[in-house]
This record gives C-alpha cells, structure tokens and sequence, in this order.
C-alpha cells in the first residue's frame, strides 16, 4: 500500500491532474513531495471508482477515502491466528512464514491470505518487548557477556568490601538465563564460566556471541577478529563456532545486554540487603533465584523460559561432549635477557640458548602446570605457581657460569647428591660437617659431584662408600681412586672388632693375687 497522506492532500492530487493546464504525476509529486508511486496508486484508485472529478470534488472527506480505500470483505468468520505458536516455530531451523501459511491454509481453507497472515502476524510482534522483536532461530545462539553492575563480598574480619564479577549468558530463542559471580574478568574464570554454563543447560549452542572481551579476543575488528588461542580450543572441544560482537555496536548482542539488566532486576537487586563472605555462599543465592528466574512465565507467551528453552532450544541444540574440558590458557610473553617469562606475574626459566631479543615465546597454562613452546617445540614445562614476583627456575636452563653459581648453595648439593645415591649423600654430609664453616664445603663438594658426569652415578656411589670407609675427603682423593679403578675392586672382608682371646700371653688377676701371697 503506498504511503498514507490526509485526505485534503488526496483532493489536491486529483485537483492537480483534472485543474488546467493538467499536471503528471512526476510534477504532482514534486508540488506535494510525495513519491509518484503514492501519486499513481491514488490515481488508478479514482479511475477504477467511475466517478468524474467534478462529483468528487464535493463528497465529503471521510467519503472519499472510504470509496479510495474500501475494507476487505471478510467472508465468514475466520479462526484467530495463534500467534504465541507462530513466533516459536519461526525460531526453528528453515521455518518460515510462508511455510506457515500454507500449513494454515490446509487446516483452514477459507482462512487468512499471506498478504494479510503476514500483516497480524507482524502487527502483534511489535506489540513485545524490544528483547522479543529480534528473529532467533532455535538451538542456534547463546549471548554472553559481563554485567556491569557488580555484586560484591565482604571481609568479615575487616569488613572491607570486594567487588567481584558476574557472568551472563542468554539463550538467543527462549531467553533462558545463566548467571554466576567470579573473582575476576581473566580466562580462567571466562573458560570455567562457560563450562559451568553449558553443564547448567546440559547443551551447547551452535555459537557463542561474546563481547570484545580480552579472554575472548586479542584484538578487535569488525571484519576479522583475532580470537583468544585458548578460547578457539574452548570452543573445538564443544563444537561451537565465535562470533564476537562488533566494536562499538551493542545491538550486535542486545539479548544478552537486556538479559543483563533482567538478571540486575530479578537477582542483584533482591540480594542488596544481603551480606556475602564467600564466593560459594553468593553463587548458591544466585543459583536460587536464577531458578525462579527461568521458571516464571513471560508475558505474552504465558510460558517460563526454561518451558521455551525445552520447546524451542533444546531440540536444535548440541549435546555436551562426552569428555569433559581440560583448562587451557596460551600467553605470548616476551623472552627476558635473564632467559625467564613473565605469566601472571610470576617468573618461569626456559633454555638460554633459545633467547632471542625482541622475540616472544607460546605459553600454555593449565591448572597444574605451565608450558613453553619455541615456534612449535616444547623447550620446557614448569608445576604451575601463582605466587607474584617469584622465580622458578631449572638448573639445566642455566648458561654454564651461571650455573656454577647456583650450584654453590649446601641445600642445592644435597639434592644433588641424593639422585646420585646414598653413599654419595652420606659422604657430601661427612664433608660439610668436616669443615668449621658449611660454606667450606661446597667448593670440595661440588668437584666431587662434578665426578659423576664423567664416570656415572654408579662408579661415583662405590668409590663414595670406599671414601666413607676410609675417610677420604679430598677430591684429589676421589679422583685418584676412581682413575686406578679401585671402585671396581670387590669388596674387602670387614675387620672383625670383638676382644682378641690369648690365654697365653695374658697373665690375668690370678697370676697377680699368687706374686702378692709369695711375698
């Protein structure tokens, strides 16, 4: 239908064509700044009414709109469309209205045309809230997203007040809504929040639209985001496909945005009066009235979300994958001049021979242990430490100047020692505690260890039992007893240490106590 215009304006476009000179319908449209379209359709209608202009210059207003734009005959009275019905199948997967009408027509062979299906249809869809208008399709995509309005917990020795996230995710088609609090924006909490999410829903969608979120994408673009390396593995273990929102474009992901506020209204806004110690105590009141939350009925539909969720999601949606996830977080850190990482603010060594300025290294962060890879070599791996500002840092990843420094510490020769043998333990003991000072030690010490390389832990354990034995506690010593091959010998029968028995030679007490009687 074109475009609608008041009556007085329909009488001045007949007026323009009828009134000498007589104007086209261009010159028509130009006068009134009205398309032609609308000035050709009001022209066809009058010509089709059969009446002159001069009749109709003086029927009244409303008159002439009505023969212009008379009501559809309805014949017979027609079944209402189910338009609750209608909304939830156009969420399935190639359904649409056309196929929907044909499906009516088949039930109802006097029912509805498509022209004007189509027109009710779309007059009561405008008619839901803004988060309803949106065209879902089923199963196909979640929302997630941060709430900016934070929950927060309170210290109870001090009483300090920390504020902590909360994490939202929206079902596109049924709205259903999963929400908890973490301690903060990073990956970890980002990828467990997911996991707990599709655990909460029991299935995974199709994609996940999140925000430009550093946990989700490195860098932000609206044609060709580079995603977070440890988010795509997320992602492959679930199946699911990212598309991230566009930069500065929050009508990209609208449902979660209102779902957002939803959760701020329905679940923050009731627990303002409440105080929360721990995370656990919180989630677990959140869980509570994330609950009622999906289970009340929306209006308009008259159903709960999860109702819809069951209906609408869950048939096009994905199971959860049979083998559960395995936290994975990749950093790219640069390599620093002392041939260590930063990751989260702790120090890990790689190989010094690998150092390259200016160039960075592939880190990959699990919950127990820590990884570095050069290009596509794994070139170390470390247990996981989360303590700030502290190094850890292997031997072996040390120059050799280096690592004669290190060496030189009595705890450090010990453990060394011991993962050679304990004859070697036992004599590196004997050799610290010989000396007036420990640090004495360790220069003897350590050249008996460095022994070790050159003949294997095994000679280097006999000669150090021969050394106990014999209490040799020079290197100069060690070295010749392993150079003549004396730890090769077998061993030497022990010495026997019990009293000698010679009643000979012995004259004993008797022999006295007869001298005394004979003087």
């Amino acid at each position: 239908m074109p475009e609608r215009i008041t009556m007085r304006r329909i009488k001045e476009v007949l007026r323009l064509r009828f009134t000498p000179p007589g104007l086209s319908q261009n010159q028509t449209a130009q006068v009134l700044s009205v398309s032609r379209s609308t000035v050709q359709e009001y022209w066809h209608r009058f010509d089709r009414l059969g009446i002159s202009w001069e009749e109709a210059s003086v029927l009244p207003e409303a008159e002439l709109e009505k023969r212009l734009f008379p009501e559809p005959v309805v014949q017979g009275e027609r079944p209402t469309l189910d338009y609750v019905s209608i909304h939830q199948e156009l969420q399935r997967t190639g359904v649409t209205l056309q196929l929907l009408w044909e499906e009516y027509r088949a039930v109802y062979p006097d029912g509805y045309r498509y022209s004007q299906f189509c027109d009710l249809y779309r007059r009561w869809r405008q008619d839901l809230k803004i988060y309803m208008r949106q065209h879902h399709v089923g199963g196909e995509r979640v929302y997630v997203d941060y709430s900016g309005k934070r929950p927060f917990l309170v210290d109870p020795m001090t009483g300090e007040i920390r504020p902590v996230e909360l994490l939202v995710m929206v079902w596109g088609a049924s709205n259903c809504t999963y929400a908890e609090a973490q301690e903060a924006q990073n990956f970890l909490h980002w990828a467990m929040g997911h996991v707990r999410g599709f655990a909460y829903f029991g299935y995974v969608p199709h994609y996940m639209v999140p925000d430009n979120i550093k946990a989700a994408v490195t860098k932000a673009c609206i044609y060709d985001p580079d995603l977070n390396r440890g988010y795509v593995e997320l992602a492959e273990h679930y199946g699911f496909g990212v598309l991230p929102a566009r930069p500065k474009k929050p009508k990209d992901k609208a449902k979660v945005e209102v779902g957002v506020q939803i959760v701020q209204r329905w679940i923050l806004a009731r627990l303002r009066n409440r105080i929360f110690h721990t995370l656990a105590d919180l989630n677990a009141a959140i869980r509570e009235l994330l609950e009622e939350l999906n289970r009340k009925p929306m209006k308009k539909l008259d159903k709960s979300r999860w109702e819809v969720f069951q209906e609408v999601d869950v048939p096009q949606a994905k199971p959860l994958p049979l083998t559960p996830y395995i936290y994975r977080d990749w950093q790219k850190p640069s390599m620093g001049m002392d041939y260590h990482v930063e990751v989260n603010s702790h120090y890990y060594s790689f190989p010094h021979q690998y150092y390259r300025k200016g160039e960075r290294l592939d880190v990959r962060l699990t919950e127990a242990m820590v990884e570095i890879f050069f290009r596509t070599e794994r070139i170390a791996c470390h247990s996981r430490d989360d303590s700030r500002y502290r190094y850890t840092t292997d031997a072996a990843h040390m120059p050799e100047p280096h690592r004669s420094v290190h060496e030189q510490n009595p705890a450090f020769l010990l453990q060394w020692a011991g993962r050679i043998g304990m004859n070697t333990l036992t004599l590196v003991k004997i050799v610290i505690a010989s000396k007036t000072h420990p640090q004495q030690g360790i220069r003897p010490v350590l050249g008996m260890l460095r022994l070790a390389r050159s003949v294997g832990n095994q000679r280097m354990e006999n000669a150090a039992r021969i050394a106990c034995q014999h209490r040799l506690l020079r290197v100069q010593q060690i070295r010749d007893l392993l150079k003549k091959g004396l730890d090769r010998q077998p061993l030497e029968p022990e010495t026997p240490t019990g009293t000698v028995v010679n009643t000979v030679n012995i004259r004993g007490a008797h022999y006295f106590q007869e001298r005394i009687a004979s003087l």
